[in-house]
């Protein structure tokens, strides 16, 4: 594509993410010094091309999905942090006492915050870890926690009050049997060996195993749902876009925001370290959106974080964004 049908690509783009109105040709003719009827013609080629669509309500033209794909290739240029964008990020990671895991969530919520997208944060989730160990704390008047350990240091707690005919000791038994046999086994793997290994066991040794049994597949299924490590903020501010003023446009984006195994589709085939940009139909979420999205490796811990905005969404800002917080992400590398 030549230079002029590039740049007057880039014009239209851009006015339109800020205006979401269609660009008509008389609102480009002082910009380019060119007459209205060579400014029609060359937006005619690019709708012909397929980067442009005609309005129905005006004689102006929006941006295509392809034409949002060409300028995200080939002629945007990610923007400069505002100072205030800038402090309102910095002061996260200036605060040391922050876990990494806090920082970026804290990052994402301020970027959902400044943009009126949604953000998301996809840690490393309870797949990845093997179970270490689990201990039985007893605290007395019927009280005990369980405590779940994982090769990847994750901790998570479970408090139970038992049953007066429940011996503290036999849950600590059962705990060791647990120990003895499941240790090294993948997390979310745990409950069904428990079930078709441990049951049987501990249902020869243990006077009230259903019970007890019960405690330690509560503990196990706590930890998985808790560590799905899974940070959305601002799910309703997409809502605030015109593009989703149809009721049932927003009932149906609203579920998939809500439902965990939409959300982790944000990651999905997510194999490449940069900052990637998914337009309408290339993202695995909804045919209806933009999402752009950047994997982190920092001091063995890894994730995705996203944000999720119309096709019409400030794309310069937003990787813009992203590129600073990878940039003070990867100053804390081995710190």
């Amino acid at each position: 594509m030549d230079e002029r049908k590039n740049n007057l690509l880039k014009v239209i783009v851009e006015t339109y993410i800020k205006t979401v109105r269609p660009v008509g040709s008389k609102a480009l003719c002082d910009m380019f010094n060119l007459s209205s009827a060579t400014i029609r013609n060359e937006m005619a080629d690019l709708e012909e091309m397929g980067y442009l669509e005609k309005n129905h309500i005006s004689s102006g033209r929006v941006p295509s999905e392809a034409g949002y794909r060409y300028y995200v290739s080939n002629l945007m240029e990610p923007e400069k942090l505002t100072g205030g964008d800038m402090l309102k990020l910095q002061k996260i990671f200036a605060n040391t006492d922050l876990e990494l895991s806090d920082a970026i969530n804290k990052c994402m919520d301020i970027i959902s915050e400044i943009t009126n997208y949604t953000s998301v944060v996809l840690g490393k989730s309870s797949e990845d870890n093997t179970l270490l160990q689990i201990n039985i704390i007893d605290l007395g008047n019927n009280q005990v926690v369980a405590v779940v350990c994982t090769d990847k240091g994750n901790v998570e707690n479970k408090m139970f009050t038992l049953d007066s005919n429940i011996n503290v000791k036999e849950v600590i038994k059962t705990s060791e049997i647990i120990n003895k046999m499941l240790v090294g086994t993948p997390i979310n793997d745990v409950s069904n060996r428990l079930e078709l290994e441990v049951k049987p066991i501990i249902k020869t040794q243990i006077r009230q195993y259903e019970t007890v049994y019960n405690i330690f597949y509560d503990a196990f299924n706590d930890f998985v749902n808790n560590n799905s490590n899974i940070h959305v903020t601002g799910k309703t501010k997409i809502f605030e876009q015109p593009e989703y003023n149809d009721v049932s446009e927003l009932k149906r984006l609203a579920n998939k925001l809500e439902d965990k195994s939409f959300i982790e589709k944000v990651e999905e085939n997510s194999d490449e370290d940069e900052i990637k940009v998914y337009i309408g139909k290339e993202n695995k979420f909804d045919s209806n959106v933009t999402i752009i999205r950047k994997k982190y490796h920092i001091n063995g811990e890894e994730g995705t974080i996203a944000v999720i905005g119309p096709k019409r969404m400030d794309y310069q800002r937003i990787v813009g964004l992203l590129e600073y917080i990878d940039e003070k992400l990867d100053s804390r590398k081995d710190k």
